[in-house]
């Protein structure tokens, strides 16, 4: 089975792996020129015009394998050489233009941008037009079509713009760091930062220390990932890597429900605060409504919270699908509890880089939370959760009225209604990606069933939320 959806996912994976191999053997700095050569062997380039930009590529990337620039506090960031300046033109008229009598497009355009040659086909003077797309709804013909990178179709916060020298740029003052301009780049000239090489030390600290505790606490929508191998796998796969214990930040979640669903009930109405996409964009877009953001850390920022208060002087990795969870844990309601995230991606690149075979390990289980915990890695499993934490705590009469929301564009329709009033609901769940957790940029693979997988994997889990919580507060 493919353990990647996209060869630009793959090519990431290669370079994440052959850092991490020389980085877990010591002998990164030793071999660092080498390692272009090793990822893109041979004199056929396969994927650009020569084999030099290839590797010139590569090494762009590996900078970005090692943390990038440490200076920028970005998560995100453009490799110019790698971005081939996608034609981003906005609406232009096609050869399917027919040079028809009717000159619709010509008579909605109300800034005379559009003209005609001899031949009667329609033209767009740039210099006029201001993109709002109403000649091409009424083409007959469609012929006219708007002209976006993938890159700014991606970003629905419209962080993207076009530089000077026609390359992508990101303005990071929009930017929420949702990773979905990396996912979707065909050419892979966007990625996030990896901080793997942070994880990697520390884990080789704990080989020389026994002493020294090394927690990896994972994401519920792990149970969509990793699908050539069985879950129960992965996690014997990471005691194998060195952690001393993982807990599920599904339990962490559980924590979350049960507090968020009590400030709820006090205040009324309420913005989850899980996803710190959304709660960046919501700070970015519409910071009249910060003030309603819950005032609890995240489902991984608690759960941290309780490993570093039962364990002093132990360190916490996160692995997830989510980009934005390394610009969380730099926030300093966060620092405190997470050491390192990492995505499935980089997880799978450290597995390799070790040469760990999952599917030939033995399986190992988690039964520390939920099946509401484990159901906040799809989207409503967060707002069921909360419903059920009301139940728990003797607060059902509240009437919970909750908006769902997956990907930004949702959320900006239900934050805008809210935000005049016109929004009848008092709880808004918002998700930076499509599908919630499981559509995450960080994720291996990406699909409908993806919910379906996570949504089993709750089904396993034997405990209340309540009992979840408590069987914490009695360790």
């Amino acid at each position: 089975m493919r353990k990647f959806d996209t060869r630009v996912q793959h090519i990431k994976y290669k370079v994440l792996r052959e850092v991490a191999r020389e980085a877990f053997a010591g002998t990164l700095t030793d071999n660092l020129l080498d390692l272009p050569k090793r990822i893109i062997p041979g004199k056929t380039p396969s994927m650009r015009c020569c084999v030099y930009k290839e590797r010139a590529v590569i090494g762009e990337r590996i900078k970005l394998a090692m943390g990038g620039n440490k200076q920028d506090p970005s998560v995100i960031e453009v490799i110019d050489i790698a971005c081939e300046e996608c034609p981003g033109g906005g609406y232009t008229v096609t050869d399917s233009c027919r040079g028809c009598l009717a000159h619709r497009c010509a008579d909605v355009c109300k800034f005379g941008a559009i003209s005609f040659d001899e031949h009667h086909t329609a033209h767009i003077d740039k210099s006029k037009c201001v993109n709002c797309g109403a000649c091409a709804k009424v083409c007959p013909y469609s012929a006219i079509a708007n002209r976006k990178r993938p890159c700014q179709i991606a970003c629905k916060v419209n962080a993207i713009k076009t530089a000077d020298d026609g390359v992508a740029a990101i303005d990071h003052s929009k930017c929420i760091s949702c990773g979905a301009c990396v996912y979707q780049c065909p050419f892979g000239a966007i990625s996030d930062k990896s901080y793997i090489l942070d994880a990697i030390e520390i884990l080789k600290n704990s080989q020389n220390n026994e002493a020294y505790r090394v927690f990896a606490v994972v994401a519920p929508s792990i149970a969509s990932q990793f699908k050539y191998a069985k879950l129960g796998q992965v996690f014997s796969g990471l005691y194998k890597m060195g952690f001393y214990e993982i807990a599920e930040a599904a339990l962490g979640a559980d924590i979350v429900a049960k507090a968020e669903s009590k400030e709820l009930a006090e205040k009324g109405f309420l913005i989850s605060s899980c996803c710190p996409a959304f709660v960046s964009y919501v700070e970015k877009s519409f910071p009249k409504l910060v003030p309603n953001i819950s005032q609890h850390i995240s489902p991984m920022a608690a759960i941290s919270a309780y490993i570093k208060t039962q364990n002093p002087g132990c360190k916490v990795i996160f692995i997830g699908p989510c980009t934005a969870k390394k610009g969380e844990i730099k926030k300093e309601t966060v620092r405190d509890f997470v050491d390192v995230a990492i995505t499935f991606e980089e997880l799978q690149a450290l597995f390799d880089s070790l040469d760990i075979d999952i599917t030939a390990l033995e399986e190992r289980t988690l039964n520390s939370a939920s099946y509401f915990g484990r159901i906040f890695g799809r989207c409503g499993g967060l707002s069921d959760a909360v419903m059920q934490g009301l139940k728990e705590q003797g607060l059902a009469d509240f009437p919970l009225k909750p908006a769902t929301c997956d990907g930004i564009e949702n959320c900006r329709t239900a934050l805008l209604k809210k935000s005049k009033d016109a929004l009848d609901a008092n709880f808004i769940e918002g998700m930076a990606c499509t599908g919630g957790c499981v559509g995450g940029a960080g994720c291996l693979t990406h699909g409908e069933k993806n919910k379906v997988d996570v949504e089993n994997y709750g089904l396993l889990a034997q405990k209340s939320i309540t009992d979840a919580v408590q069987a914490l507060n009695d360790q």
